[in-house]
């Protein structure tokens, strides 16, 4: 008896790690979808994961009966379902930061006549979580993304100037500088020298860095502790931000992201407001 339920426990056992780890493949199969790869197919999926193509297919049949994938009608390729998309309406709309962010931005793209996004820091770039635009009755849109690049973008690189040292050296090691327009910043010192203007003067610039015929101004918003938990920007045609427009919108985008810095618990001592003007 004690040998038979040595083995049940061996077996049980080895039924939970080969369930981790399909789970873990599921989950490293989903991840290979993005904006640049938005379809694959069995074949490449394979390739990628250097897994047999037998297993990506039952990996792949499971995620379209719970419709986190779907197949083309046309084609053997496959790309996201809905059900994300599902989960993403969830997500956004539960998120702390937007319910308390919301109507101050709303206000902030009213008054500037501007598009106004928010973006948190995910796995080395912005992930865009709320975006409003005043020309739409809606005061929102309820979805998460794009991803966009840290170091070219202004919400990226409002985040980028106040992590600490330490985070922002690791970051630099690892990220890829890669030239969106020929205006992009794509050399360490150069983007060093950016963020240090960007920390004397609070707000930072996307001057056509990431699109050609977009500028951006982007502030960090800050948590209890002081760092930097989110940003907000201000985007559009270039021509509207020249001399005083560009001071007035960046006083009020500095003056929105303090508002909403205050609901997230920060309350910075008198030398950190003087710092950043």
């Amino acid at each position: 008896m004690a040998f038979e339920s040595r083995m049940g426990r061996i077996v049980q056992q080895m039924k939970t790690k080969a369930g981790i780890q399909s789970v873990d493949r599921a989950l490293t199969i989903l991840s290979l979808f993005n904006h640049r790869r938005p379809r694959l197919g069995i074949t490449e999926i394979s390739r990628i994961l250097g897994l047999p193509k037998g297993t990506v297919h039952g990996l792949v049949r499971t995620l379209l009966r719970a419709r986190f994938l779907e197949q083309e009608l046309e084609g053997r390729k496959y790309q996201l379902g809905l059900k994300i998309y599902e989960m993403g309406i969830s997500l956004v709309g539960n998120l702390e930061i937007n319910q308390k962010a919301a109507g101050a931005l709303n206000k902030l793209s009213k008054n500037c006549r501007l598009v106004s996004r928010m973006a948190v820091w995910d796995g080395d770039s912005a992930l865009i979580i709320l975006t409003i635009d005043p020309h739409f009755t809606s005061p929102f849109f309820s979805q998460i993304g794009p991803r966009i690049p840290g170091h070219s973008t202004a919400v990226g690189k409002a985040i980028l100037a106040f992590i600490d040292e330490q985070a922002l050296r690791a970051y630099l090691d690892r990220a890829d500088l890669i030239p969106y327009t020929p205006k992009t910043l794509t050399q360490r010192k150069q983007l060093l020298s950016d963020l240090g203007k960007i920390r004397q003067r609070g707000y930072s610039m996307d001057q056509e860095e990431t699109v050609l015929g977009l500028f951006c101004i982007g502030a960090p918003v800050f948590g209890q502790g002081g760092n930097p938990v989110a940003s907000i920007s201000l985007s559009g045609d270039p021509k509207y931000f020249t001399g005083k427009r560009l001071q007035g919108m960046s006083e009020r985008l500095l003056k929105t992201a303090g508002d909403i810095s205050r609901t997230m618990g920060h309350f910075p001592r008198p030398l950190d407001l003087i710092s950043i003007n």
